[in-house]
């Protein structure tokens, strides 16, 4: 199958990215750069959708703040009313905590750690109050940014809420909801498989193979016309009903792909009768009371990308994670239901976890799409690549929120500084 041209450029780039060596953070401060700066902006300081270019680094730090101003969208709308304000209490000695990155024998700060991920913004919340906030690039308060596969955490939490209020069956199967999957590879996956994606599943997530199975996804998710020639899927629904399996069986092996969060994505629309954007608006962001609409990438047919294509604010996404922590109780009201938060805190099949590609991840699970770490303290998350997270330690009644722009994908180069800072930041709040 012949590849996009927006395809062919964006593996080009991906991989002139990954065989460079990166600006650092300050180097790369897109206000520094100048990017989509002038009327109009100069080539030089031009990002492009047409080339793949806007997704690329460093341009990456500017486009993750403006993807709709690349890509089309649709609104997530946040509430109108009973909008919640956070109380604020700022403890500056948090940039001083010291840590030591896996693998290194050198102590660094919180706030040296800040730059080494590339981070865009951070927020800290200890009991519900902010305690840490900062903002950096091209992230200010009121702005948006990419949540990258944070956006799977969302869809994954509808689905499992479904779950738990009895619209969908987990022990059913995709083709029992969308018989148009029955020929797939979803068909017979079941929706708990899906949801913990434990699936059987022919396709390849990594993006330095030109010629895996993401990037014909990507091609029919792609919104910009089609080259004359193309004759492939033409969206990400007809995308999910090419799917083959691989040589394993279902429920046997974890294996982290996007395409378990669209074909969840399409389900849950199918059972609800309304869009991930829609639902999400109505059940979970406006309830929470949010302050900025939020918004999902589309692709030509208007379907939005569940698996990686919402963008939003940093402390509306903090009150999300502060309602997860409270068992979905917040903003006076219960909003996701006490079971669902105890069936993601649980965990998922952890002999299926170590079978994954995720080797340096000792004893995780992953459940309803959030990655457990079944540390000493229960801590569990939302991740998403370039350094996108949503951690919540209940233990220390933390939650922390940080959106980055890192110039590699993979969460393995940016762990190192993220995880153990995370619960240097823990264990010193447990001891106020």
């Amino acid at each position: 199958m012949k590849k996009s041209l927006l395809t062919i450029l964006i593996v080009f780039f991906s991989n002139l990215a990954f065989s460079q060596k990166h600006l650092t953070a300050e180097e790369s401060d897109p206000n520094t750069m100048g990017w989509m700066q002038g009327f109009p902006p100069s080539k030089e300081r031009l990002a492009l959708a047409e080339d793949g270019s806007f997704f690329t680094f460093p341009e990456l730090r500017y486009s993750v703040c403006h993807m709709r101003q690349f890509l089309p969208t649709t609104e997530v709308a946040s509430a109108q009313e009973n909008r919640y304000e956070f109380r604020l209490a700022l403890d500056t000695y948090i940039d001083s905590l010291t840590f030591k990155p896996l693998n290194s024998n050198q102590k660094i700060t919180w706030v040296q750690s800040l730059p080494e991920n590339y981070t865009d913004g951070v927020i800290i919340l200890h009991k519900g109050n902010i305690v840490y906030e900062k903002y950096f690039g091209a992230l200010k308060p009121k702005g948006v940014h990419a949540a990258m596969s944070v956006s799977k955490t969302f869809t994954g939490t509808l689905g499992a809420m479904l779950v738990a209020e009895g619209v969908l069956d987990e022990n059913k199967t995709a083709a029992a909801y969308i018989p148009e999957l029955g020929s797939s590879a979803f068909g017979d996956a079941t929706i708990r498989q899906i949801l913990d994606m434990t699936t059987s599943l022919k396709y390849s997530e990594d993006y330095s193979d030109p010629n895996a199975e993401v990037w014909i996804f990507s091609a029919a998710g792609n919104p910009l016309p089609k080259a004359k020639e193309y004759n492939g899927p033409k969206n990400y629904i007809e995308y999910l009903q090419t799917v083959k399996k691989d040589d394993t069986q279902h429920g046997e092996v974890f294996a982290y792909k996007t395409i378990n969060t669209d074909a969840m994505g399409w389900i849950v629309s199918r059972a609800t009768g309304k869009s991930i954007p829609q639902l999400l608006s109505e059940r979970i962001w406006k309830p929470l009371g949010t302050h900025i609409d939020g918004y999902y990438q589309v692709d030509a047919s208007g379907i939005a990308f569940a698996g990686g294509g919402f963008s939003a604010n940093m402390r509306d996404m903090a009150m999300f994670g502060e309602m997860i922590r409270n068992k979905g109780f917040f903003n006076n009201q219960q909003i996701l239901p006490i079971s669902l938060i105890e069936d993601i805190m649980k965990g998922g099949n952890q002999d299926a976890f170590q079978k994954s590609a995720y080797t340096s991840l000792k004893n995780w699970s992953y459940r309803n799409m959030w990655w457990i770490t079944h540390n000493k303290n229960g801590a569990f998350a939302a991740r998403g690549v370039h350094g996108q997270i949503i951690y919540i330690d209940p233990m220390a009644e933390m939650v922390i929120v940080r959106f980055a722009s890192h110039p590699e994908a993979k969460n393995s180069k940016i762990d190192p500084t993220s995880l153990p800072a995370y619960q240097a930041v823990a264990d010193y709040l447990m001891q106020k």
